[in-house]
């Protein structure tokens, strides 16, 4: 088999597989509630952004200035 035709067929089989996925996990699931579910209350705007935009990208910074200052202070050591 040629590679690509290999290429092809794999490349089918990925989108097969993650349509299969998309429609397995439907919204439409999450109409019926299980017992015992307690969801709490929704987030506000401002806690959606500082959770998922600002608290990452603050880590980011953080993990990247203690590189930073480590890689630093090997090159002054030697």
């Amino acid at each position: 088999m040629p590679v690509v035709k290999k290429n092809a067929v794999r490349a089918g089989v990925i989108a097969v597989g993650t349509a299969m996925t998309l429609m397995m996990t439907s919204p439409a699931f999450a109409l019926i509630r299980d017992d015992g579910d307690d969801p709490g209350p929704g987030l506000s705007v401002a806690q959606t952004l500082g959770l998922y935009v600002i608290a990452p990208i603050a880590l980011f910074v953080v993990i990247a200035g203690l590189v930073m200052i480590g890689d630093k202070s090997r090159k002054t050591g030697s």
